[in-house]
């Protein structure tokens, strides 16, 4: 198994979206504005690469609401991307929360490493409390760089201190999962929480009992 292969993690890091909290807006926007709707949007619009400018540290509501000017037709539908951003970021995937509490029970230092914008992440931390318990948090909007840039993992290491091998890394993209992989990070590509608790056993960090 992995985990035989690797020291024992000295840190562990959650990516958020899809990991802790369920981000899957066009689900959402289903739900608010319905699917016809939703469609014409997307194909109108790169509302991920919008996401991506403010996950860089660009601020939130200046360019959700330059992306609504430029599609008036559409505007009250991407103004929802900031005026309902809890909603559209939702639910918490609570398994995973328990996981992240059961590895500070522990004693283990757990980080966040997650492209968030500065004023999105704040928002759904008003919420989401979980988001304040992380020993570090590698915020992309803080950081002015997003994953998989290896420049955001080099910053992580410089920042901790702690040796790449010793760093146990769960993100739902396996774009992100390679540059950690490349820079000799421990990975776990995260499907749900079952999976990521079955990897936090076997690398010895947790009991079967404290994983549920």
């Amino acid at each position: 198994m992995e985990a035989t292969r690797h020291p024992r993690p000295e840190a562990v890091l959650f990516d958020i979206g899809n990991v802790l909290i369920t981000w899957q807006p066009e689900d959402r926007l289903d739900e608010m504005v319905g699917e016809t709707r939703r469609r014409l949007l997307f194909d109108a619009v790169d509302m991920h690469a919008m996401t991506e400018r403010f996950d860089r540290g660009e601020d939130f509501r200046a360019v959700v609401e330059e992306t609504a000017a430029a599609h008036p037709d559409l505007a009250d539908t991407i103004m929802l991307w900031h005026d309902r951003w809890l909603d559209l970021a939702s639910p918490v995937i609570d398994h995973s929360v328990r996981l992240l509490r059961a590895l500070k029970a522990r004693g283990v230092p757990v980080f966040a490493l997650s492209n968030f914008g500065v004023d999105s992440f704040a928002l759904s931390e008003t919420r989401d409390r979980f988001l304040t318990e992380f020993d570090r948090r590698y915020i992309s909007g803080h950081m002015g760089v997003t994953k998989p840039d290896a420049r955001i993992y080099e910053l992580v290491e410089a920042d901790c201190g702690l040796a790449p091998e010793t760093l146990l890394f769960t993100d739902d993209r396996q774009e992100n999962i390679d540059a950690a992989k490349a820079r000799g990070w421990q990975t776990h590509l995260f499907q749900g929480p079952q999976g990521w608790a079955d990897r936090l056993v076997e690398a010895g960090l947790l009991t079967r009992e404290e994983a549920q």
